[in-house]
């Protein structure tokens, strides 16, 4: 099976006061350089977001408008993937230090039109999840307009494997939240 990676790094972090995510710094390294670790598998990586910090073998986009939200995100990383399309396509929200713990086994549970993570609270995530690559395509084209759209409405009708992965759902969304991953990192 080969994957592709989108690696979502462009949100807004109102409530992190506009900071960047991604160049944030927890357990000794950012959140964007733990995201791509755990991406290191697949074919084709693209961090969607400002291209600061990004590898240089890594390709990046933007999504349109800016600030679109995560569909546009997707769609635009989506874009971005060479073709033929991979099989699989892991999308990573990069705000997640744990993110490796979960990729394997979303991997490995992945059928049918994907597989997302279930956190601790029982809710889905869905930017950290696998999907199916044509799949995933196709819920791009069926939304139309994705400036704006709601993960909810991208994924609705797609049979996903539900994978309990507890703290590697953990993100960082406010300041809280991230003195508390650095406290358990350090």
């Amino acid at each position: 099976m080969n994957v592709d990676a989108l690696v979502l790094a462009g949100g807004r972090a109102t409530r992190l006061d506009g900071a960047d995510k991604g160049a944030l710094m927890v357990g000794g390294a950012t959140l964007l350089e733990r995201t791509l670790d755990a991406a290191s598998g697949a074919r084709t990586t693209v961090v969607v977001g400002p291209p600061e910090g990004v590898p240089a073998e890594v390709l990046t986009a933007r999504e349109v408008p800016h600030h679109g939200g995560p569909v546009a995100a997707i769609a635009a990383g989506m874009a971005a993937l060479p073709t033929p399309a991979a099989d699989a396509v892991l999308v990573l929200a990069c705000d997640m230090p744990y993110v490796a713990d979960a990729v394997p086994v979303l991997l490995e549970a992945w059928h049918g039109d994907g597989a997302w993570a279930v956190d601790a609270d029982g809710r889905t995530q869905p930017l950290l999840a696998v999907y199916d690559g044509a799949t995933l395509r196709a819920a791009i084209a069926s939304v139309g307009e994705v400036g704006g759209a709601s993960m909810r409405r991208l994924t609705e009708g797609l049979a996903m494997v539900e994978v309990p992965v507890a703290r590697a759902a953990a993100d960082a969304d406010t300041w809280e939240d991230v003195e508390r991953l650095r406290k358990e990192l350090s």
